[in-house]
C-alpha cells in the first residue's frame, strides 16, 4: 500500500475534512458576524457520495482517521448518515467530529448509535456570561448536558477545545474552573492559541496571548506531561493521577510546531488543503464523481505531498488562503 508521506518524511494518517461552512454561533474569532456564503465561489458542499469516494480514496492511502469539521457539521441533514457511511462503507478506522455542541443533549444518543468514534467540543469558557459574549449564544446549560448525556451512555472520547482570549478566558479563576471540572469529568480539556487568520488581524492584535501563561500554570500545579500516539493531533497533553481528565496545550507559534503535522485537510468544496495556512489548494472534486475513479484520485493526491512546505510560517504572519477558520476546519 502507497502511504501519504512528504518530503520531510512526515507521514499523514488523519485527514480533517469540513463538510460545510455554514455555523449558526458568531464567535469572535472565527465568524463574529455569523455566516454569510461566499459569493464568489459557487460551488455546493461535498455531497454524501463524494465524501464517501474521497474517503475510500484516502483510506487506500493508509489514512486511519477522519475528522468531521465545519463550519457546525452538525447542520447538515445527512450528518449522522455521512459518520454512518464512513464507519461502514470506507476503511476508515477512527471518524470523529469537532462541533460547537448545538443541542447536544438531544444528540447524545444519535451520535452513539451513529458508531462515532470521538468528540472535541468548543467551550470557551465554564462561566454562562463569558460563553455568551463569545459564542452570541447563551447555550452553555445545554452543552454541560450533553457531555453528561454521552458520559451516562459510556461515550468517553470526549475532548474540549477552548481559545485562549487575553483578558477573557485566561486568568488563574478560569483555568481553575477547568481543573475543578476535569476533576470528576473524563475528559480532556485543551487551551489552543488564537491564530491568525485574514481577516482577523486586529481581534488577533487585541486578544492573542501567548499559551505559555497555561504552561507555566500546569507546571506549577505539578501536571505531567504525556507523549501522543500516531494519529494524535498537535496537542502537549498533560496527566495527574488524583483527576479523571486531562489537560491540554495546542501551541501553533511554538517553535518546532509543526515538525509532528500528520494531517492533511480537504474544504467543504472538494479542495485538497496541504496546510491550514496554505497559500495554495488543488480541487480534486472532479475525481469524486464515479466509483471507478480511486486510482486517478490517488495519484493526484501522493503527487501533491512534494508541494507541502515544512512549517505554516504563522509566525511570520503569513495566514495564506485562510480567512477564517469556517472555510478549512480550523
Amino acid at each position: 500500500m502507497q502511504r501519504l508521506e512528504d518530503s520531510f518524511g512526515r507521514k499523514f494518517p488523519y485527514i480533517r475534512m469540513s463538510i460545510t461552512e455554514v455555523c449558526n454561533f458568531k464567535c469572535g474569532y472565527c465568524l463574529p458576524n455569523g455566516y454569510m456564503a461566499d459569493k464568489s465561489d459557487n460551488r455546493k458542499f461535498l455531497h454524501i457520495d463524494e465524501i464517501r469516494r474521497l474517503s475510500k480514496g484516502f483510506s487506500e492511502l493508509g489514512v486511519q482517521k477522519i475528522r468531521l469539521t465545519g463550519g457546525e457539521p452538525t447542520v447538515r441533514k445527512d450528518f449522522f448518515e455521512i459518520i454512518k457511511i464512513l464507519k461502514n462503507e470506507t476503511n476508515i478506522k477512527k471518524v470523529v467530529i469537532t462541533t460547537n455542541g448545538y443541542h447536544l443533549d438531544q444528540k447524545a444518543q444519535l451520535l452513539v448509535d451513529s458508531g462515532l468514534d470521538g468528540i472535541n467540543i468548543s467551550i470557551d469558557s465554564l462561566d454562562r456570561e463569558t460563553f455568551k459574549n463569545i459564542t452570541k449564544h447563551d447555550r452553555l446549560p445545554e452543552i454541560l448536558k450533553g457531555i453528561q448525556n454521552l458520559q451516562n451512555l459510556n461515550f468517553d472520547n470526549i475532548k474540549i477545545n477552548a481559545v485562549l482570549l487575553n483578558g477573557v478566558n485566561s486568568s488563574t479563576k478560569d483555568f481553575d474552573a477547568w481543573s475543578d471540572f476535569i476533576k470528576t469529568n473524563k475528559v480532556n480539556f485543551r487551551y489552543i492559541e488564537l491564530m491568525q487568520t485574514g481577516d482577523n488581524l486586529d481581534y488577533f492584535n487585541k486578544y492573542h496571548v501567548s499559551s505559555k501563561i497555561f504552561k507555566s500554570y500546569l507546571n506549577n500545579k505539578n501536571w505531567i506531561y504525556q507523549t501522543q500516539g500516531l494519529d494524535a493531533g498537535p496537542a502537549l497533553n498533560y496527566i495527574n493521577p488524583d483527576y479523571k481528565g486531562k489537560f491540554g496545550i495546542i501551541a501553533p507559534y511554538s517553535k518546532d510546531f509543526c515538525k509532528s503535522c500528520n494531517r492533511l485537510r480537504i474544504t467543504s468544496k472538494g479542495d485538497l488543503r496541504l496546510c491550514l495556512f496554505g497559500n495554495t489548494g488543488i480541487s480534486i472534486r472532479h475525481l469524486l464523481q464515479k466509483d471507478n475513479q480511486t486510482e486517478e484520485l490517488k495519484d493526484l493526491i501522493l503527487g501533491q505531498m512534494r508541494f507541502k512546505k515544512e512549517s505554516h510560517y504563522l509566525e511570520l504572519g503569513e495566514t495564506g488562503l485562510t480567512k477564517n477558520l469556517s472555510k478549512t476546519g480550523g
